[in-house]
């Protein structure tokens, strides 16, 4: 049996690409990282592993807590880490979910073919950019006022149909149908929704972006089919999430649970692991702001569709509808939830802490849209702005091995402050220009922080999700123009 040390702590190969910590002391379950040895290498370059190995004290957690492929140093709980907390025993911890709660991917199909976009890009990155919000700060697609907040708190997308932002296949294609029921817009904290109130279609900054890209390979030439995708085809991709209202609803609740667990946080070897325990007011108020959150993200990425379907429509001098931009899916890695997963034998309804992971169910799983419900659910892993990018499906043994879960892009390599030291905004920007990949960006500094270089091997991360069941590649696709905050 092959081992890896690191620091104090070794690392058993229990088998190929499935590395573990064994329980011992206050570990209640053993933790499990899923990598090859290089991104192995990676990933114990920071505190990674002691957090991971934290997060196995976590009152109720079964199984194993798992780090993904893609998994680097987070807050208190890695980014890239999932833990599946038994929902009557457990608890539910929000620096395990993170303070972007929904912070989510969606993909939109299009009928154009990158020929048709190709001497245009310069012109349709600027529209783009124009129109869709981004960076620090308020500003959003609409001008949320405090109906429209409470009811994308309480509905989601489902809000966003009713107001004209949607169409119904958007919901149909997005996970949990665009709106989690268990939302409680009361419990959101007022300082949260004044944030959020005008930020409602907005991209954020950071991490986040727009990025209009070109099917490059097809791997499963039947699932492509299933999911509408195709040689050369021109997609969009969206990430965002909740912006300053989740961000604000996490930081309130951990103060929160802080003061009113002080016995639980004690127990813990890291406070940022602070959580509420299963049954307590706390846990179910967090749990319905959470969820509120995460139906707020479903509208920011919805709002943002919006202006895009509208800006290819101007360029195109098209109606989105005949541009053929249909929604393919859309897919949360900041979450919790609760759902049913076989633990020894038995179904048990568990908190699934998925940060920085994305669900990855297979086929067959009712939770899957019924349009793939027999080849399994979309799963959309973003590379860098000069990576490819993949599409996968949920995985047959996804289930067994991670709760349903994959990884959720390439993982980052260094910090922001390194990279800007590293890096320089102006020639990354020049360096996609040679490849044909056209940027804009508020600044030179959130370039630097994220130039290809920042991120791990997307390519890699892929190969082991497929290696392991979790994830199966479908297509591949690269980038054509980024609009960056």
């Amino acid at each position: 049996m092959r081992t890896f040390e690191t620091g104090e702590i070794t690392l058993r190969e229990v088998r190929e690409h499935v590395w573990e910590i064994p329980a011992e002391g206050g570990m209640e379950v053993p933790a499990r990282v899923f990598a090859s040895e290089a991104l192995l290498e990676e990933i114990a370059d920071d505190r990674t592993l002691r957090q991971l190995k934290n997060a196995t004290h976590l009152p109720g957690i079964r199984k194993y807590a798992i780090c993904m492929p893609d998994g680097h140093q987070g807050y208190g709980f890695p980014v890239g880490g999932v833990a599946g907390i038994d929902a009557e025993t457990g608890c539910i911890s929000p620096g395990a979910i993170g303070y972007d709660i929904n912070c989510g991917v969606r993909m939109l199909r299009t009928d154009l073919e990158y020929d048709d976009v190709r001497g245009r890009e310069e012109e349709l990155v600027e529209a783009l950019f124009e129109a869709i919000p981004s960076g620090l700060g308020g500003g959003g697609v609409i001008d949320g006022d405090h109906g429209a907040l409470e009811a994308a708190l309480e509905r989601g997308v489902e809000w966003c149909l009713e107001a004209g932002y949607a169409v119904e296949s958007d919901l149909e294609h997005c996970e949990d149908n665009g709106v989690r029921r268990d939302a409680d817009p009361d419990a959101v904290p007022q300082r949260a929704k004044d944030r959020g109130q005008n930020q409602m279609g907005s991209l954020g900054s950071g991490n986040h972006f727009l990025e209009v890209q070109r099917v490059a390979e097809v791997f499963d030439g039947a699932t492509a089919d299933a999911y509408g995708l195709g040689d050369e085809q021109v997609v969009v991709l969206i990430h965002c999430g909740s912006r300053g209202l989740g961000h604000q609803l996490c930081t309130e609740y951990l103060r929160r649970i802080e003061d009113a667990h002080g016995e639980l946080l004690d127990r813990l070897p890291d406070k940022e692991l602070a959580a509420a325990p299963a049954g307590s007011e706390l846990a179910e108020a967090y749990y319905g702001a959470m969820c509120a959150a995460i139906n707020f993200a479903w509208v920011n990425r919805q709002l943002i569709t919006h202006r895009t379907r509208a800006v290819f429509a101007e360029t195109f001098d098209e109606p989105w509808e005949a541009l053929g931009m249909e929604l393919l899916y859309d897919v949360a890695h900041n979450v919790a939830k609760k759902e049913t997963h076989d633990v020894d034998g038995e179904d048990r309804e568990l908190y699934v802490h998925r940060k920085g992971a994305t669900r990855a169910f297979p086929a067959g799983r009712p939770e899957v849209p019924a349009a793939y419900r027999d080849v399994g659910q979309p799963v959309i892993i973003p590379g860098s702005m000069g990576a490819g990018s993949y599409v996968l499906r949920g995985g047959a043994r996804s289930l067994d091995v991670s709760f349903g879960s994959t990884a959720h892009g390439a993982g980052r390599l260094m910090s922001r402050t390194r990279a800007k030291d590293e890096f320089r905004g102006g020639d990354v920007r020049d360096e996609l220009r040679d490849r044909e990949v056209y940027l804009k960006a508020q600044n030179g500094a959130t370039i630097a922080e994220e130039a290809p270089g920042v991120y791990k091997d997307v390519d890699e991360v892929v190969r082991v999700s497929e290696a392991l069941g979790i994830g199966d590649p479908v297509v591949r696709v690269e980038p054509v123009c980024n609009i960056k905050g």
